[in-house]
């Protein structure tokens, strides 16, 4: 392992709206993740930022002005910004509070507005570049900045989609102009400026964006109806338009063309990918014809071109044009080894889909197992590629990815379907497939761990003091640990989120909380177990994490922990690699691999993985 690591971001450039060849993209700076030009005519990408800890979050305005969130450990910063072509940098919006961001839209007319959390409220902001902001709207509730109008003139802020307002529509003077409700499921009431609504509580809301067409202030909205996922569009003289003839049965995200007439559709269904171009003025869907696998990323461009970043489970992401433009080359190009496949195990509420990977068979004996559980709960495995996955299979372990119960991509009810409880549905499943694989000699039945990062790493704690004969390791990697420590000290966000999950707050539920929570169960963890925490992590704080391990030490069971001093998501390859290094050495003292190939090879860090609430 004495090549360099690598960093990469599953995530297109971002492209001048006045001039597409001028784009701006976060990628690898010699394993830490920084801001890049791409110049498509010269094919010349220049590094913007150059920071110790990284930098992710990034953006180009319509005069080609490259923005940049510059965050510290906690997350915690502001937008900056200076030429495409170089020079001094500027502060995007003197005087702006320092927060963790939630959104960044700019107008063709130079308005921009910047929505920032901090600890207490989350604060929208509209001015103009480089010039002192003003603050539009501060409130407890949480939300994110969902776009601006092509005018200038509105703005759009969305909290959580079950929310009484679940969307709201604004003028840049602070004005409401329509409040859109999800299905009124979280509690509690909303500071947002409320104004009564047209329109009844129909199903969970998403806005996706106002139109990019000039003169046209058509706002994309995706909505849950029954058990599928319809299109929707909203105006200031129409109102809401439900577009009943375009629904999904699994979850989607859409962005307009440039051209504002169509909507590039993206779908994840079943651990891959599907685009679709909807015309919803003439009620036409068109399938686009892309690679099996998995889009990270697709995006529309003028003229109808199309670019995505595709990838599957032995491939790493490389991006793709269909009118030729140059993008910024591909990092890796290896090919994962090993044999890769599906499997879908009955359960409860239908059939849980697992993504397989098998290293190369040199002995009799099924190999040993890894389960590397997803976070989120809403997110899931994709059929695509995996740092964590390239490094196991290489060395010789099976790598069991599970879409349990609460995963999306496989429609609403899937989602919802949280039949034994919060966690214990999902460590459930992880058991019936593991049951189902050794019934199947896939895989080892004397011979399986657990690994996950963030909300994954929840599921393998409570896994491992819930069903602690079925597994020989595990590794949790910034775990939640202490559910009501972790609820006390988290983000706004996160702790309405665990209200949503858990019906109320711990007070008000404690029997809930401490039945899913990991700490009722430490004492009886079986297996070694490797615990990872981050001490600037807000997302799953510290002080949680100590009290599980605590917890371990006065119970005796065997466990080792590692620090970093970063916070949940972190930017630079170096952290991921070390927590990689130190996880893959744990496993093969505590669960050996039946072949280990000689030479494996350094796979790069992918950045992301969060508690995703």
């Amino acid at each position: 392992m004495s090549d360099p690591y690598q960093v990469f971001r599953g995530s297109l450039p971002d492209v001048c709206p006045s001039d597409p060849t001028r784009m701006v993209f976060a990628g690898d700076a010699e394993g830490r993740c920084e801001v890049f030009t791409w110049d498509a005519g010269t094919r010349r990408a220049r590094q913007v930022t150059d920071r110790v800890g990284g930098t992710a979050h990034c953006a180009i305005d319509g005069d080609a002005y490259v923005w940049w969130f510059e965050d510290d450990a906690e997350g915690n910063g502001r937008w900056w910004f200076r030429a495409f072509d170089g020079g001094p940098r500027w502060p995007g919006l003197p005087g702006a509070p320092a927060g963790q961001p939630r959104g960044l839209a700019i107008a063709p007319d130079g308005t921009v507005a910047a929505a920032v959390a901090d600890s207490d409220a989350t604060t929208l902001l509209v001015g103009r570049r480089g010039r002192a902001a003003h603050t539009l709207l501060r409130t407890p509730t949480p939300f994110r900045l969902g776009g601006i109008s092509a005018d200038g003139g509105l703005l759009v802020v969305a909290t959580a989609p079950g929310n009484a307002a679940a969307v709201t529509v604004l003028t840049t003077r602070g004005e409401t102009v329509a409040v859109l409700p999800g299905t009124g499921e979280a509690r509690g009431s909303t500071d947002l400026p409320a104004r009564p609504t047209d329109r009844d509580a129909a199903g969970r809301l998403w806005c996706l964006g106002f139109s990019p067409r000039q003169g046209d202030r058509d706002l994309l909205l995706v909505r849950e109806s029954g058990h599928r996922y319809v299109l929707e569009t909203w105006t200031p003289t129409a109102g809401t338009v439900t577009h009943p003839w375009c629904s999904f049965d699994t979850e989607i995200t859409a962005r307009w063309y440039p051209e504002g007439r169509a909507v590039l559709v993206r779908q994840e269904r079943h651990g891959r990918s599907l685009l679709h171009r909807v015309e919803p003025r003439t009620r036409r869907r068109t399938l686009v014809p892309t690679p099996a696998g998995s889009l990270l990323d697709a995006a529309p461009r003028p003229g109808g071109a199309l670019h995505y970043m595709w990838t599957d489970t032995a491939h790493p992401p490389v991006p793709r044009a269909t009118d030729a433009t140059p993008l910024p080359p591909a990092g890796l190009t290896t090919v994962v080894p090993g044999h890769h496949t599906d499997l879908w195990t009955p359960v409860p509420d239908g059939r849980v889909h697992t993504l397989l990977s098998l290293p190369e068979r040199h002995a009799s004996v099924p190999p040993p197992a890894v389960f590397l559980v997803h976070g989120g709960p809403a997110d899931h495995d994709r059929d695509a590629y995996d740092a964590t996955v390239h490094s196991l299979v290489a060395s010789g372990y099976a790598v069991v990815r599970v879409n349990y119960r609460g995963s999306t991509g496989y429609g609403p009810n899937w989602r919802r379907a949280f039949t034994d409880g919060v966690g214990h549905t999902q460590v459930r499943d992880l058991a019936a497939v593991r049951a189902e694989l050794v019934r199947r000699q896939l895989i080892g039945g004397d011979a399986t761990a657990l690994w996950g990062v963030s909300w994954g790493a929840y599921l393998v704690l409570l896994a491992l003091g819930t069903r602690p004969g079925l597994w020989r390791a595990g590794i949790a990697v910034k775990p939640v640990a202490d559910w009501v420590a972790a609820h006390r000290s988290t983000t706004p966000a996160l702790r309405a989120l665990d209200v949503r999950l858990f019906g109320g707050t711990p007070d008000e539920m404690p029997e809930r909380y401490a039945r899913s929570s990991p700490l009722t169960y430490a004492a009886e963890v079986a297996a070694p177990l490797l615990v990872v925490g981050a001490t600037k992590d807000t997302k799953c704080p510290p002080g949680q994490i100590h009290s599980y391990l605590g917890a371990l030490e006065r119970a005796g069971v065997p466990h080792e922990a590692m620090w970093l001093d970063t916070g949940h998501d972190g930017y630079d390859g170096a952290a991921h690699v070390s927590v990689l290094r130190r996880s893959l050495r744990f496993l093969h003292t505590h669960l050996p691999a039946t072949h280990r190939p000689a030479g494996p090879q350094r796979p790069p860090a992918r950045l992301g993985g969060s508690r995703s609430h």
